[in-house]
């Protein structure tokens, strides 16, 4: 590897690094690898906010998922305590 290229490749890496910090103190909750990947479609020419749509989008879902499997458990758990099997630990 020539000078040149690990030269460009640590650029870029601090790069992401300061990216990354950034992307922290936002709070966008994206970890490095995801950042990575959202800057590689950026530089493909992927719309930077179509992208962020996509993404809010998808952590919406996320939490709705989230939120109906809580729900079922919470339910699952109260139809055991009826059914008299609920024994918690004291």
């Amino acid at each position: 590897m020539s000078s040149q290229e690990s030269d460009r490749i640590a650029s870029a890496q601090q790069t992401l690094d300061i990216l990354f910090e950034m992307s922290q103190l936002l709070n966008t909750q994206l970890d490095k690898e995801t950042l990575t990947t959202c800057v590689r479609m950026i530089e493909s020419g992927v719309n930077p906010e179509a992208l962020a749509a996509v993404i809010q989008e998808l952590k919406r879902e996320n939490a709705a998922l989230a939120g109906r499997a809580s729900a079922i458990l919470y339910v699952h758990d109260m139809l055991r305590i009826g059914r008299g099997v609920y024994n918690p630990v004291p």
